[in-house]
């Protein structure tokens, strides 16, 4: 046999090969193969067939190239019942990882032999599906409804010792694939073991509460999600019914939620994510080495980023101003790491071979001169960065890559203070730091190319998301932030509540509206905000004052137990203050605006409109190469929902000129934020989307 999968015989042993690098995904070819090598084996003389994979991981997953055409026979459904109705024992050794279609295959197969440190999932739901080739109906037979609900609508990975708990693997190996294979195979023929169809399996006892518990865990986990809990009903009903009405009523979901608007939103991120990264202006250029990391400041954000590149095997000297707050930063990075120690994330030893060998911190600049990349993390004072990015100018070597953590600022004038702008770039990292994977390269005028690669390849090496963004005011996605929070600050002014604004906003998908928000980030952040911008405001520009108020008042949110919100015993994640809407019923009567009432689809149909016309003008200046840049930064940085893959593919979702009729209406305000984004007129007139600009 020629092709993807091959078979061959050993004795009374037959032997399935995939062969599908990178990572052996179920393309055409090899379903095809894997029909042709069920069939040579049924007609073999061998007794027993081994299915496995050459390379670093069994079949992971679906062949993403083909994602959006037709589909062509055979079927993967149809391929693994294939599989299992074979007369002879077929047995599937399963290492690196068997996901989505992969595992399917293996839980068709007889008898399943994971090698250690295999991992199998079912990541669908990631995508806005269920499994379509049998996961919700195999996997329930064969070790209950309650764990198999739960792996498949988790999307996690299960690890080979607990699959070996569970009844999914039925063996552990530390051999070779194909080794491993061939043991389980001669254990078949020496005990004559069956044919073991998982299909023909009873699905073992419920437990009714068990199984109601994790469905309220995942709605609310999930909330707004439609295929979480279908894959739910799917495994329950057709459980119930004969193996093959459930496998149709499985295949009906399935290709009833590949039509859905989640699906091809959550589809765009998939692929966004991927390709946010790949820009034609870091073709062949190589990025400099990044073994050693400095930062500058070793406060939240600072001992954030020194943990991540910890966690990733970088060396870290982090520099604090006095020995005192040099043991702060060091206890707080410890404090952090042991966090991860008890949450099975990291072992106690390399814990603490990390603070022994990976980290230094320390009051002395020169401790920076061999540092490959030195990120500075200090207050948010143009000033201060000013002093910091002079003394390493003075004290890094020749090629080190100097970076800014500012969330605002200008780094082209911060890279003023420096004889290598060059050198010079943003890294906009999200608090916290080792958490949030959003980050945002912030290219300067001077920047070089290679500096700007050794950004993209720290994140890689992070496992973060990285966007390119452009140096104005709070680059791309603060920028925006700005402009669609002014906009709900408007419609409060106008009339609404921040409590309605807050619950219509995350009925809509967020986990949070912008003033729970504002009260966890803590109200003297917006407040510090205002006031740098305060010499910027336009005549006519308006804007809430409440928050000063509420700052004066010392009512800073969560950290105080009062802020818009009040945060008390009684209601930990805050209930409504009356106060608050009294202070600003007094803003509005001193501003001589009479009150109207907001619906809560208004309230999001102009939030949205207001984060889209930002967004379409970052990019139409080019702070964004692309739409799915601001789609990308506001998915993983801001809180946006999935499922409605960012704001500018939800705009080509609801029709660009909707969006551009919004705006028009809510311009009759005079609000300067209302102004119309050139792109945005642009597309509208010639009847293009958003998507289309990042094809480009």
């Amino acid at each position: 046999m020629e092709g993807p999968v091959t078979y061959e015989t050993h004795g009374d042993i037959g032997v399935i090969r995939i062969d599908n690098p990178p990572v052996n995904a179920t393309s055409h070819a090899v379903r095809a193969g894997l029909i042709a090598a069920a069939d040579a084996f049924a007609a073999s003389p061998a007794k027993v067939a081994v299915l496995m994979a050459e390379g670093r991981t069994f079949v992971a997953g679906a062949d993403i190239t083909e994602f959006g055409k037709p589909p062509l026979e055979p079927h993967l459904p149809d391929v693994i019942n294939r599989i299992e109705a074979l007369e002879k024992p077929v047995v599937c050794v399963i290492h690196g990882t068997a996901l989505g279609g992969g595992f399917e295959i293996a839980l068709g197969s007889h008898y399943r032999v994971m090698i250690t440190g295999a991992k199998i999932g079912l990541p669908e739901v990631n995508l806005g599906l269920i499994p379509g080739a049998g996961g919700t109906q195999r996997l329930p037979r064969l070790i209950g409804l309650v764990p198999a609900c739960e792996i498949f609508t988790s999307a996690r990975q299960v690890g080979a010792a607990e699959c070996l708990k569970l009844g999914i693997a039925d063996a552990l190996s530390d051999k070779a694939p194909f080794e491993a294979g061939m043991d389980f195979a001669r254990k078949i023929l020496d005990e004559g073991l069956p044919v073991r169809r998982v299909s023909e399996m009873d699905v073992p006892p419920t437990d009714q509460d068990a199984l109601q518990a994790l469905t309220n865990r995942v709605a609310k986990a999930n909330r707004g999600h439609v295929c979480h809990l279908k894959g739910i009903d799917v495994a329950i009903v057709g459980t119930q019914k004969p193996f093959a009405e459930g496998l149709k009523m499985e295949r009906a979901a399935f290709w009833e939620l590949m039509q859905s608007p989640q699906r091809a939103a959550m589809i765009h991120a998939f692929f966004a994510e991927r390709k946010v990264a790949n820009l034609p202006e870091l073709k062949g250029v190589e990025p400099r080495p990044i073994g050693h990391v400095g930062v500058i400041g070793g406060g939240t954000m600072g001992s954030g980023i020194a943990v991540s590149c910890l966690l990733s095997g970088l060396r870290v000297t982090l520099i604090e101003r006095n020995a005192e707050t040099v043991e702060h930063a060091h206890n707080g990075i410890a404090k952090t790491l042991a966090d991860s120690v008890k949450r099975g994330k990291l072992g106690a030893d390399a814990r603490d071979a990390l603070l022994a060998e990976k980290l230094l911190c320390t009051d002395k600049y020169e401790k920076l001169a061999a540092a490959d990349v030195v990120i500075e993390a200090v207050f948010e004072s143009m000033e201060v960065k000013k002093d910091v990015f002079t003394k390493l100018d003075a004290i890094c070597k020749p090629g080190a890559v100097l970076a800014t953590n500012t969330s605002y600022l200008d780094i082209n004038e911060i890279a003023a203070m420096t004889r290598r702008p060059q050198d010079v770039i943003g890294l906009h990292f999200f608090s916290p730091a080792h958490v949030m994977r959003l980050l945002e390269v912030v290219v300067a005028a001077k920047t070089a190319p290679e500096v700007v690669a050794t950004g993209f390849a720290l994140a890689k090496t992070l496992r973060k998301v990285p966007v390119r963004a452009g140096v104005c005011d709070g680059f791309i996605g603060n920028r925006i932030l700005k402009t669609y929070r002014t906009a709900a600050d408007i419609m409060v002014l106008e009339g609404a509540s921040p409590f309605q604004v807050d619950k219509a906003l995350v009925d809509f998908g967020f986990a949070m509206g912008p003033y729970a928000v504002a009260d966890l980030a803590g109200l003297d952040i917006g407040y510090l905000t205002r006031q740098r911008l305060l010499p910027q405001r336009k005549p006519g520009e308006r804007w809430g004052e409440w928050g000063d108020v509420l700052y004066e008042k010392g009512r800073l949110g969560r950290k105080t137990g009062h802020g818009h919100y009040i945060y008390d015993e009684a209601s930990p994640k805050g209930r409504p203050d009356p106060e608050v809407e009294e202070i600003i019923a007094h803003e509005r009567a001193r501003k001589g605006i009479a009150p109207r009432s907001f619906t809560d689809a208004e309230i999001v149909e102009r939030y949205m409109a207001a984060m889209i016309n930002e967004g379409a003008k970052v990019v139409g200046e080019g702070i964004a190469r692309r739409p799915m840049d601001v789609d990308v930064t506001l998915l993983y940085g801001y809180g946006f929902p999935r499922f409605r893959g960012g704001p500018m593919h939800y705009a080509d979702q609801i029709g660009l000129a909707k969006v551009l009729a919004t705006i028009e209406e809510a311009g009759k305000s005079g609000d300067l934020i209302w102004e119309p984004a050139p792109l945005l007129k642009q597309l509208v007139a010639e009847g293009r989307s958003f998507d289309s600009l990042n094809k480009d």
